[in-house]
């Protein structure tokens, strides 16, 4: 659950099966009750119809866990306050980061590093095209060193400089959110 839409979603479905919600926030739902198995059976069902799963098994907690994480870092501008990423980790999940990273890297075959990147580039994307920010803006935002950084790292990932992005997504006949 990255946005209010999808955390709207998950709170109807738990409020369609009568299940009053205290709390829910990025891959979290707290509730003030207990749920039996045929409820929580028929909320991950109505879940996965829209997307979405109940996560039993610990250890795949934990790598949503790390991911969540790692969204949040990208989307609230934490190196604002130069905190490194595997600090600001450990900090939100309290384990030995080489144990999460081991962990993330033998599960997901990449590198939380890597994640990290794939995600902030995604942002780029979002940023270029639906809030027209320039390159230097959308650098400092999200903690890039340099224009030119922010743009080598968008052409490994994309395999697009980011003027061409830019000019493929603006063409009159292209569907803007094909690709995203």
């Amino acid at each position: 659950m990255v946005c209010n839409r999808c955390i709207m979603a998950v709170k109807q479905i738990f409020q369609d099966a009568g299940i009053k919600v205290s709390k829910i926030r990025l891959g979290v739902v707290e509730t003030y009750d207990e749920i039996n198995d045929t409820i929580l059976n028929k909320i991950n069902e109505n879940l996965k119809n829209v997307g979405f799963e109940i996560i039993n098994d610990s250890g795949t907690r934990l790598i949503e866990q790390i991911k969540t994480t790692v969204i949040d870092y990208v989307y609230q501008n934490e190196w604002e306050e130069k905190r490194n990423l595997s600090d600001f980790i450990v900090d939100k999940i309290h384990l030995d980061y080489s144990y999460l990273s081991s962990l993330f890297s033998s599960v997901e075959s990449v590198t939380i590093e890597k994640y990290f990147i794939n995600l902030k580039i995604e942002r780029v994307k979002k940023l270029i095209l639906y809030d027209h920010k320039p390159l230097t803006e959308i650098a400092w935002e999200l903690g890039f060193s340099s224009v030119a950084h922010l743009s080598g790292q968008f052409k490994k990932v994309t395999g697009f400089s980011t003027t061409y992005f830019k000019q493929l997504y603006n063409q009159p006949n292209h569907n803007s959110t094909q690709g995203l």
